[in-house]
């Protein structure tokens, strides 16, 4: 225990020595702003004036700024301004500008605008050049200034916006973070599920989008407790807040394709909503429409890592393709999410919504793993069939005010598969059903509320139950050999279970101070679970009986914490910093008596963690982050029974729990020029992973067994990762870029050796997105990857190289009709195997009845008709080549409306 706090002490006195280095040098005697009010000869206050440092002889703006609301300003200067060299300006329409000397620096300099007299002659604007509005720590882009007259939804519109960056799975990014939510006139109605928004809302109803940096979404938090989270909000145009709201679409096409989408939307002030029915066979997954894009913070929150689904029907990876290009599904959605605002500030919010999907997937891969003096092959061919009924429910109750704050939420879900597989494995055929039935609940409140000396008292309370039984089978004959002694017999059958509860509760008091907040933390986890497997066989005369006598498992288990913790928060404007220092009491205990198996551990671990953001400039900052968490692993890696968790890997531990040490540092530097829409950011990061077992692999040209050695182990990560956008007014384009490269070092344990690995993966990309003209715009992307994996201690590296290309042009030759036409080019090359080359295109046409007040839209999806696709996949010594049957050419015909 002392070894273990003594490593991670040395990096904390550093870092803290950091820390207050930093808390002196933004100390007033160091920091260069100015302060003040503008208001009006009545006294009024003057907001959205603008507040100028000029150079007194080339009269040029050295930096700027906004009042607030309440006609206050901060105007953070350059380090190397000489009060004597400038002077301050405040300009606001309709009042005379005014002028004041600047003599010394910090300083608190109050304007008083006399109201103009004169007139304001008429004036027509007729700049389209695109601008962005900065107020502290939101910047605000005008929706109008940036959309095209193809953008049907607000997602269209942000995936062009410079500085931001959005995911093939929908995850968007400002200047290369990922964003907490996106809100709704500043209501929260879809957590991190924003896709929903996205998806949805109209884009000719949005007035702006703006990001919120630092945002700290609790109100009696804000200026207390740091927060480096980016949230994106969305601001209504006043007619869009009057009524009800739609875009309808129904369509069908050839070969037998239907799509359809009817939503109601409502954005008023007191009641918010985006209730839809959606239904395709086109190849668009509306699971990725209720995916939450920040599920490891939410974890990460409540303290808990629920039991992931043990069985899988197989090894298949997902092609590196649009999903819409090779998902073929009958799906339907309906999806409800309903927010109201009442009084006394209390927020009541409903989100709900049922799935059902009938998904197939056809494809051959051949693996290849490379060993010291040999290469073990799989040859396979599934055809598999997934049907997913997936039902969610989630209550939220929320009081968010400036002197306290509530939020309870209740969230159900019953999640249900079937699913059915015909596998060829290297000439063996069998079939493959596999049953899942997640069934869930959690309730978790917070409450904090400010109380004497204005010290903030918070208590929390999170509780859960999970439950997964899952089944399946294998069979006939399957590796009769290993499983039946070489007898024939029916079925081979896979049943585990792992039901879970959970409980995290604490009470936390913070002090804020003159500097910044110090919190103290205590509290109690408690985690209770089961793991029950059983791998039988059914014989051709219906009897039962178990494989061997190590193939099942009923293992108890209990994790039980008790923690402390101090914490303190500077939230300047200059420095922003959160160091947390807390220590916790942990018992594990867990036992399985059909392996006389009954063991306890306890430790104190000491997991400090520090962040630090430090403006270096106006709109520029540099972050810092240090972490070191002493991990220990779950029940899913101590059971000794053996499971056959795919058809080819059959896995078992014979090791003591898993013991992790886990250590990470990360660097950043963050550049944004808003006035000339300039976004620049790279970021460093290392992450040591050590624990005290290794995986050891027996793996033969028909199956592979897994087990957990007690021997030290090792992995290590290093990330370099650096984004830039810039839009360009002359050429009225967005420019983007991204390098980042990745290095992995890991050992495995392969057919009693060991085997260290060593994998890079380096990615350039570069694109632009033009408006060439009103009718004419234009977009183009290239991605080029390089991936690289080799071992020490085999003689053959593998490298594989990929490019991907995507263009876009729309044209609209008049005010009634729109086309469109897109492309994707694929291309892969790894030695030894051919080069892979894939050309997808799209086109559409749009045409308005101006009558009818519909729209007539006829689409061709992948119509050059490319119906299989390969593509080449490396990990470790693993080499795969796999080949997907993909849906072919899609033509629709669509009806759109709006209510």
């Amino acid at each position: 225990m002392n070894t273990i706090v003594d490593k991670a002490m040395n990096p904390i006195i550093l870092f803290a020595g950091l820390l207050l280095a930093g808390i002196l040098f933004s100390s007033p005697g160091f920091t260069q702003e100015i302060r003040g009010v503008v208001k009006d000869s009545t006294g009024s206050a003057v907001p959205y004036a603008s507040v100028n440092l000029r150079n007194r002889i080339s009269d040029a703006i050295v930096a700027y700024t906004t009042t607030d609301v309440k006609g206050g300003y901060v105007l953070r200067l350059p380090a190397n301004v000489r009060p004597g060299d400038f002077y301050l300006e405040a300009r606001c329409i309709g009042f005379k500008s005014q002028n004041k000397t600047l003599a010394g620096l910090p300083a608190e300099i109050d304007f008083t605008l006399a109201i103009s007299a004169s007139p304001l002659q008429s004036v027509v604007v007729r700049s389209s050049r695109p601008r962005l509005r900065a107020s502290g720590d939101t910047l605000s882009y005008a929706v109008a200034d940036f959309s095209n007259a193809q953008d049907r939804v607000i997602g269209d519109v942000i995936k062009r916006l410079p500085g931001i960056a959005v995911a093939a799975d929908g995850t968007i990014s400002y200047n290369n973070k990922p964003v907490s939510g996106v809100y709704l006139g500043g209501d929260n109605l879809l957590d991190d599920k924003y896709t929903i928004a996205t998806n949805t809302i109209p884009q000719g109803v949005v007035d702006q989008v703006q990001v919120i940096d630092n945002h700290q979404p609790i109100k009696v938090l804000q200026n207390k407790v740091t927060s480096d989270d980016v949230a994106l909000n969305l601001t209504f145009k006043k007619e869009a807040k009057m009524q009800l709201l739609g875009q309808e679409t129904a369509g069908a096409g050839l070969p037998g394709n239907y799509y359809a989408d009817f939503n109601a939307l409502m954005l008023k002030d007191r009641y918010k909503a985006i209730n839809y029915l959606k239904g395709n066979n086109t190849g668009e997954d509306l699971q990725q429409e209720v995916m939450s894009h920040n599920i490891s913070d939410y974890q990460q929150r409540v303290g808990n890592d629920p039991p992931a689904t043990v069985l899988s029907l197989g090894t298949v990876n997902d092609p590196a393709l649009s999903r819409d290009r090779y998902f073929f599904d009958r799906s339907g959605l309906l999806n409800l999410n309903n927010l109201v605002n009442l009084k006394g500030g209390l927020q009541l919010r409903v989100n709900a919504y049922y799935l059902h999907d009938a998904e197939k997937q056809d494809y051959n891969q051949s693996s290849s793993i490379f060993l010291p003096g040999d290469t073990v092959r799989y040859a396979e061919t599934q055809h598999n069939r997934f049907n997913p009924d997936l039902l969610h429910a989630q209550f939220t109750g929320n009081v968010n005010k400036e002197k306290y704050y509530g939020n309870d939420a209740l969230v159900l879900d019953d999640n249900r598969w079937v699913d059915y597989s015909q596998l060829n494995s290297n000439g063996s055929m069998v079939n493959q059903v596999f049953r899942d039935h997640l069934l869930s609940f959690s309730n978790e409140f917070n409450g904090i509320r400010s109380i004497r000396s204005n010290n903030l008292l918070q208590a929390y309370s999170y509780i859960s139950h999970l439950a997964e039984p899952e089944s399946r089978t294998i069979g006939p004959d399957y590796n009769a050999p290993l499983f039946n002694s070489d007898a024939p017999y029916a079925q081979l059958v896979q049943q585990v279970n792992v039901p879970t509860w959970y409980t995290n509760n604490y009470v936390s008091l913070k002090i804020p101070g003159a500097i910044g907040t110090e919190s103290f933390r205590t509290g109690f986890s408690i985690q209770s679970q089961g793991l029950a497997s059983n791998l039988s066989v059914l014989q051709s005369n219906n009897t039962v009986n178990q494989v061997f006598d190590s193939a099942a498992n009923h293992v108890a288990w209990s994790k039980k914490r008790l923690y402390a913790e101090a914490a303190y928060d500077i939230p300047g404007d200059n420095l922003k910093a959160n160091l947390t220092l807390p220590l916790i009491l942990q018992q594990i205990d867990y036992s399985d008596a059909g392996y006389a198996l009954n063991k306890g551990l306890g430790r104190l671990y000491f997991n400090p963690q520090l962040r630090v953001k430090f403006k270096t400039g106006v709109e520029n900052f540099v972050t810092l982050l240090y972490s070191y968490r002493n991990e220990t692993g779950g029940i899913e890696d101590i059971y000794h029974g053996y499971i056959l968790k795919d058809y080819r890997t059959l896995y078992a531990n014979s090791a003591d729990l898993t013991l992790r040490q886990n250590l990470s540092a990360a660097a950043g530097f963050n550049y944004r020029k808003a006035l000339t829409l300039f976004f620049f950011s790279i970021n460093l990061s290392y992450n040591h992973i050590s624990a005290n077992n290794i995986a050891s692999g027996v793996i033969t040209n028909s199956f592979q067994q897994l087990v957990v050695l007690p021997y030290p182990n090792s992995t290590d990560a290093w990330t370099a990762d650096g984004t830039i956008s810039k839009y360009s007014f002359a050429l009225r384009t967005t420019f983007s870029g991204e390098v980042k490269w990745q290095d992995n070092r890991s050992v495995q344990v392969q057919n009693g050796a060991f085997l260290p690995f060593n994998t890079t993966v380096g990615t350039v990309s570069l694109g632009a997105a033009t408006k060439l003209s009103d009718q004419l715009n234009f977009s183009y992307h290239i991605t080029g990857t390089q991936t690289n994996s080799h071992s020490p201690a085999e003689a053959s590296a593998a490298r594989i190289d990929q490019l991907l290309q995507q263009a876009e042009i729309n044209y609209i030759p008049s005010a009634d009709l729109q086309l469109k036409l897109s492309g994707e080019h694929y291309f892969t090359r790894s030695q030894g195997s051919p080069d892979l080359n894939y050309f997808f295109a799209d086109a559409s046409a749009k045409y308005h009845i101006k009558k009818w007040k519909v729209d007539l839209q006829l689409e061709a999806a992948n119509f050059l008709n490319v119906k299989t696709y390969k593509a080449l996949y490396l990990s470790a010594n693993t080499f795969t080549a796999s080949s997907y049957m993909l849906p072919g050419r899609i033509v629709l015909v669509k009806v759109l409306w709006s209510i």
